[in-house]
């Protein structure tokens, strides 16, 4: 959007467009959540549902709803061959980039203050601001560093499309959700190998011909985890102690 808004050159459209979903992100945090820090987590989920529509609807406002095209993505569009197969070159960076977040953020959250601070306020709340930890300060970074990933990610899908509506972040964003709580929620690494499971599969079931279904069976799957295995492929079981 910004680059075909402002016909800006691709290497700075890029760097803004990133910039300005940080700082988006950060607002989100500080007028939808940050009022509700003691309040229980159900009125958090319902105000990150009003929120999510706020902005969908917004966004319809000034699209009218119609999809907003843009030119292809210079050198990410290009198309090469792997292997004796033709693909975008995008189609071979994502998930090689996708490793590299990962593990940059593996490292930030294991080796850092901050991710320290992180892992302590995600155990127990209560007892980290005790410590003299800022909560506010920790949750607004893992907005900031959240959003920033948000950005790259959204880049990278819709480099494949030539147009974008309000709307359209919607199915993705639901299936991240999927493959966070299959692969376990609080894990990295799970989340990550629940998306390329579920990418594969659906990938599998649309070349069988059935891509009617590849949706379904997505939400079918989270349906069946959260049966099997509540936690996830990789979450830890959280005890309760009295």
């Amino acid at each position: 959007m910004v680059y075909a808004m402002t016909v800006m050159p691709i290497y700075v459209a890029i760097p803004l467009m990133i910039v300005l979903t940080v700082l988006l992100g950060f607002t989100v945090e500080r007028v939808a959540y940050k009022p509700l820090r003691s309040a229980p987590r159900m009125s958090i989920m319902i105000s990150a549902i009003g929120m999510s529509y706020l902005l969908q609807n917004l966004a319809l406002y000034v699209t009218g709803g119609l999809s907003q095209q843009y030119p292809a993505i210079p050198w990410l569009s290009d198309t090469i061959t792997v292997f004796g197969a033709t693909t975008k070159r995008v189609t071979v960076i994502t998930p090689v980039l996708t490793i590299v977040l990962v593990l940059a953020l593996v490292a930030l959250i294991k080796y850092t203050k901050i991710g320290m601070a992180m892992r302590a306020a995600s155990r127990d709340f209560e007892t980290s601001q005790l410590m003299g930890i800022k909560i506010n300060s920790v949750i607004s970074m893992t907005f900031i560093i959240g959003s920033f990933l948000a950005a790259i990610g959204s880049m990278l899908f819709f480099t494949n499309y030539t147009g974008v509506t309000p709307t359209a972040g919607a199915m993705p964003g639901l299936k991240a959700f999927v493959a966070a709580v299959f692969g376990g929620i609080g894990s990295i690494p799970g989340a990550v190998i629940g998306a390329f499971i579920i990418g594969i599969c659906e990938n599998i079931i649309k070349g069988l011909g059935w891509t009617t279904f590849s949706d379904a069976f997505t939400f079918a799957l989270l349906i069946v985890i959260l049966i099997a295995k509540p936690t996830g492929l990789f979450g830890e079981k959280v005890i309760d102690k009295v």
